[in-house]
């Protein structure tokens, strides 16, 4: 893929191609309002004890969007006892699940409390969920499926409204399990992971100390499904090509989970990523939500990059975990 997008000095000033709707505060504190209203009590069971040793892991199920129940895991350092640890919750990009505990050790490895939320109605691709959607029908589970039109024509329906909820409530379910510092959350993740994450950090406002976005998805909507060769921005043009009449319905349904308009609305201190060859999330679609950004921040910029995060990155990550949450 070569260079397609803007150029660097145009990146910088770039901003979302939408407008943000007039009642998007108020539209999700409803929304959220009435997810914590429907909520029940986690269920935390301990994970194959003898496998993973010193590690402890814990399957936990919670409850997201109007009480659906979804499943996460926890994990925490060998020897944590006593003294809470700063938390960071994972998210995964898209098609993919929660996967097992084994993929997601390094964290905890590095001494911190770790939740990782799984993806109701995906986990079919590349890591196994464990989560159904139940907007799919009855009995639904994970599946090899593509959501990005699923509800599409209203904001209420939306598939992503539905997962942005879900990870608000994995935060805040995450905050209190045992040993998690709720002065100390961080939230991470890549492609539709790195979404959540700029989500979380918006909606949920001081609550999120670090944000980490790697090649984020769903930034500037409405100018990717314009400009993204690959999927899976490709479903919405797709559909949107046979579907000539809802074409401004659905745009205007996607201004509700553009995080780069809710990006304003972020806090915390934020690290993101962006590759100038990235066919998936192209890079101006990343800089929208950047550049929105008010708080602290830093993109590390691939100019070969394309939709993978390069192991030095994860590095430059832990680094700035281990500065921005250290104890007092």
């Amino acid at each position: 893929m070569p260079w397609f997008d803007l150029s660097l000095e145009q990146l910088a000033s770039h901003e979302a191609t939408a407008t943000e709707p007039a009642d998007l505060d108020g539209w999700w504190a409803r929304r959220l309002a009435e997810a914590r209203s429907a909520a029940a009590p986690p269920v935390v069971t301990e994970y194959q004890a003898a496998a993973y040793g010193p590690l402890r892991v814990y399957d936990v199920e919670f409850s997201g969007d109007r009480g659906d129940r979804v499943r996460g895991w926890y994990l925490l350092p060998p020897g944590a006892a006593g003294e809470p640890l700063p938390l960071v919750v994972k998210f995964v990009g898209y098609g993919g699940g929660r996967g097992l505990p084994v993929e997601h050790a390094l964290l905890p490895a590095a001494g911190y409390a770790t939740f990782v939320m799984d993806v109701r109605g995906q986990g079919g691709r590349w890591t196994v969920g464990a989560t159904g959607d139940p907007a799919a029908g009855p009995g639904a589970g994970p599946e090899l499926s593509t959501v990005m039109t699923r509800g599409l024509a209203r904001p209420e329906d939306y598939y992503y409204a539905r997962l942005f909820t879900d990870a608000v409530r994995a935060v805040e379910t995450a905050a209190g399990l045992d040993l998690a510092d709720r002065s100390r959350i961080a939230v991470s993740g890549a492609s539709q992971g790195g979404a959540l994450a700029l989500a979380t950090a918006a909606l949920l406002g001081e609550v999120v100390a670090v944000c980490h976005a790697d090649v984020p998805f769903l930034c500037d909507i409405a100018r990717a499904v314009t400009l993204a060769p690959e999927p899976p921005y490709t479903e919405i043009a797709e559909f949107l090509a046979n579907h000539t009449g809802l074409v401004d319905t659905a745009m205007d349904t996607l201004r509700y989970v553009d995080c780069a308009l809710l990006a304003r609305r972020i806090t915390a201190d934020c690290l993101l990523s962006a590759g100038l060859m990235d066919p998936v999330c192209p890079p101006s679609t990343v800089f929208a939500a950047y550049n929105a950004i008010r708080s602290r921040k830093q993109i590390a910029v691939s100019q070969f990059g394309t939709h993978v995060v390069p192991a030095a990155h994860t590095e430059r990550q832990l680094a700035h975990l281990a500065d921005r949450l250290a104890s007092s």
